[in-house]
């Protein structure tokens, strides 16, 4: 007992489960990804229909189906709420921290290293946040650490080579055939570090045909069943259209991810360029080509893609983890004074923010989480210079604690601010219309979350295909603004209610 207690990977576990299951649920589910695809799981659970995920009764083409799968059985274990939606992703993302602590340690010669990597994935923002969603991102990054995990084991026992194939053909099944691109940066990895020989190793071979059946097997399933359109959807409409055109109104600069990195990486991000210059040095070590090969391919694909969303960036932090893990320990004294001032400059700005706090939105874990972090990275500046050890505990005790208070908060998710509280206008659907009918509405977007706790799907449409639907001779349903109720002149129809400045209509 007292060993297991020792070892970093139980304490690194128990942490971070801690801190992706803590108030999962006190939140709406966020627009986009998180709503289809918990209103997926939710049809899966309704139908019992595994094989041929549907979104409210319509064939759903766009993903591979294990995080589908995974919801589904939450709901069949404790009831469908955004708790249960989350639990999956999160449970197998939390589960990413100790793996990324094994793979350092193998890769490491100081165990401080590993220590300061998992620390720093622990307690990236943006990976903690986004991995306690119901999306996809977080449990692609631990499927692919446990393959780069088994990958230098097998260095020792050439039976972990098994996990590297099942670890990809899980991305497979989980994300399709962006599984592609980590077997890209597999392969340039393994040409730089001499080890292509691993590739024709009987184990490799067998991990790849057990991993990667599962989603062939689907995949084959889903071209009997729909033919050619599900090639045009999960192909051509996914896969080519993202990368080489504005996909839905998701063009960015090629500058993007960038700026997405240094507005959501502080404070590691101030380590990272210390980081590049060790990992450059290391250059002769596997987990400097490693790691370099991961953050430059993967920035490089994501940055040159024509449509762009801000979660395409998370499987780029473990590779940042692990660079700036490996600075601990070696950094000169020029980088200490460099990083200790723009921690203390960090230091001022979050000052500035509390005194906003204080004075505009006074909720207490949010100004504790102000507080915390200005004396930690105040600490953490101080104790730079002379004991980086120090300075790494200051931050990363700092920096986790801060976590907490933030899911203390309904803030950690303020996308939902973005529009109307959804659930107010989804009670309105839901207790006045029939099932399975289709709303048809006046806002900007469509919104899944409102899709999912309405149990129906809104549907947008312009001002002059509402006046089409108005003059239908079946009867319809608005959810309408009341400047364009009083543009379509409704006259005819019955009011069913209002909420959140929307009032639902009745044509007939």
């Amino acid at each position: 007992m007292k060993k297991i207690i020792n070892k970093p990977e139980v304490w690194l576990t128990v942490a971070a489960l801690f801190l992706y299951l803590f108030n999962l649920g006190n939140v709406a589910l966020r627009d986009w990804d998180e709503g289809y695809y918990a209103t997926v799981g939710r049809d899966m659970y309704w139908s019992n229909n595994w094989l041929y995920p549907s979104y409210l009764g319509e064939p759903f083409l766009l993903k591979p189906p294990l995080l589908f799968w995974l919801i589904n059985i939450s709901y069949h274990l404790a009831g469908v709420n955004e708790f249960t939606s989350r639990l999956p992703g999160a449970l197998l993302s939390a589960i990413g921290v100790p793996l990324l602590y094994l793979l350092a340690k193998a890769i490491f010669a100081q165990p401080k290293m590993a220590l300061a990597s998992s620390l720093v994935y622990l307690t990236l923002l943006p990976v903690v946040r986004h991995n306690r969603l119901a999306m996809l991102d977080g449990i692609t990054n631990t499927f692919l650490i446990f393959s780069l995990y088994s990958l230098f084991k097998a260095r020792q026992k050439k039976p972990y080579l098994l996990g590297v194939g099942v670890g990809l053909g899980l991305i497979a099944l989980t994300k399709g055939v962006l599984v592609l691109l980590f077997l890209l940066i597999l392969l340039v990895f393994l040409i730089w570090d001499k080890q292509l020989k691993i590739l024709l190793h009987p184990y490799f071979i067998t991990g790849i045909i057990i991993g990667f059946t599962p989603a062939c097997i689907w995949y084959i399933l889903q071209y009997l069943h729909y033919g050619q359109t599900f090639i045009d959807v999960h192909f051509a409409s996914q896969v080519v259209d993202r990368v080489t055109k504005n996909f839905e109104g998701h063009q960015r600069p090629i500058w993007y991810y960038f700026l997405e990195l240094i507005k959501y990486s502080s404070p590691w991000l101030l380590f990272l360029p210390s980081g590049l210059s060790y990992a450059k040095e290391s250059l002769p070590k596997s987990w400097a080509k490693l790691a370099l090969v991961g953050l430059i391919l993967y920035f490089s694909m994501i940055s040159l893609m024509q449509s762009k969303l801000p979660w395409y960036i998370i499987p780029l932090y473990p590779f940042v983890a692990i660079i700036v893990g490996a600075c601990f320990g070696n950094l000169s004294k020029k980088a200490n004074q460099i990083i200790s001032f723009f921690l203390y400059l960090l230091s001022i700005l979050i000052s500035a923010g509390l005194v906003y706090l204080l004075i505009k939105q006074p909720q207490i874990p949010l100004i504790t989480l102000a507080i915390v972090l200005l004396l930690s990275c105040g600490l953490a500046g101080n104790r730079l210079k002379h004991y980086p050890s120090q300075s790494l505990a200051f931050l990363a005790g700092g920096m986790y604690l801060s976590l907490v208070l933030l899911m203390c908060s309904p803030s950690w998710l303020w996308e939902i601010k973005e529009a109307f509280p959804v659930k107010p206008v989804a009670q309105l659907i839901l207790h006045n219309t029939p099932n399975k009918e289709i709303i048809y509405s006046s806002f900007a977007y469509n919104r899944p979350s409102l899709d999912f706790y309405s149990e129906r799907k809104v549907e947008v449409q312009e001002i002059s295909k509402l006046k089409k639907i108005v003059e239908d001779d079946k009867i319809n349903y608005l959810l309408v603004s009341p400047s364009i109720f009083k543009e379509l002149n409704l006259q005819k129809g019955i009011k069913l209610g209002a909420a959140e400045g929307f009032i639902l209509w009745k044509t007939k």
